[in-house]
């Protein structure tokens, strides 16, 4: 801890806090220049998994008594940046509400990679249409890492994994799943993105209410060697042309008329069965 390039702030205006309390996520984004692209991490666990996964640290701010306790390993490897400390009511400002669980990390947004990269060596991918909420794909992130999907897909107009609630929600599991957006000419949605994933050897499943369909526990979805989970907005759903490409529409048999589930819900379930979980359980138990 003897490197440390502590810096201590007492003042909410300082402007060391600017990326942390008063730049928009698009302005961390960075569009006109990608390569100055920002994110922030929150906890000191979504940054531990950050770090694991390579993303590189730019500064880092904390609540005073964390920094010789649990925050003392990730300033450890985080080298010399600047660590900028701050009392609890100063830290508590930032989201408006006393919640910040105390460390903070800028880092910087890496390359996304392309889509046949991505998908090159997986078998089950999770396709998001639409997902606007970032609580709801953080979700969909912790549910896709647990229940072995291997690779998230985003459409252009879907909240962005690294947005701060998203990665925290995910309990960083934004930095261990594969993932890119739909947005080059080869793979814009749904066409032709529909038809290279085709042509990559994986079907297609849309999750959607309309018919015809078929139940999530019909086994021609197990015994698909290549699967692709599509999710559609909160609201609307999937687009009707998404479903019509598609080579299964898939629906979750429900009770008490309850019509639809969230789309986080909904997508822990559909991991749970098409990712093979509920079959490793059967044969466990």
């Amino acid at each position: 801890m003897s490197n440390i390039h502590l810096i201590e702030i007492t003042d909410f205006d300082a402007p060391e806090l600017d990326v942390y309390a008063r730049f928009t996520e698009n302005q961390l984004l960075n569009r006109h220049e990608p390569e100055k692209g920002l994110f922030i991490a929150e906890s000191v666990k979504v940054i531990e998994r950050a770090l694991d996964a390579g993303y590189v640290p730019v500064s880092l701010l904390l609540e005073e008594k964390h920094i010789k306790g649990e925050a003392k390993g990730i300033i450890a490897r985080c080298g010399g940046i600047p660590v900028y400390a701050a009392p609890f009511p100063v830290l508590s400002k930032l989201t408006g509400f006393p919640l910040t669980r105390g460390a903070l990390c800028a880092m910087r947004r890496p390359p996304l990679p392309g889509v046949e990269e991505v998908c090159a060596k997986a078998r089950r991918i999770v396709i998001l249409e639409n997902v606007v909420n970032p609580t709801n794909v953080g979700a969909i992130f912790r549910s896709a890492a647990a229940l072995n999907m291997d690779a998230v897909l985003l459409t252009p107009a879907c909240s962005d994994p690294l947005y701060r609630r998203a990665a925290r929600v995910s309990m960083g599991t934004v930095f261990q799943v594969p993932w890119t957006y739909l947005n080059q000419e080869t793979c814009r949605w749904p066409q032709p993105g529909l038809t290279l994933l085709q042509n990559m050897g994986f079907k297609t499943a849309a999750m959607a209410l309309s018919e015809p369909s078929i139940s999530i526990d019909d086994p021609r979805l197990t015994r698909e060697k290549k699967l692709a989970i599509i999710l559609g907005t909160e609201g609307d759903g999937l687009a009707a042309r998404t479903i019509a490409d598609c080579d299964y529409t898939v629906r979750i048999p429900m009770s008490h008329a309850v019509d639809s589930l969230n789309v986080a819900a909904a997508s822990a379930v559909a991991f749970w069965q098409l990712g093979g979980c509920r079959k490793l359980a059967e044969e466990r138990y």
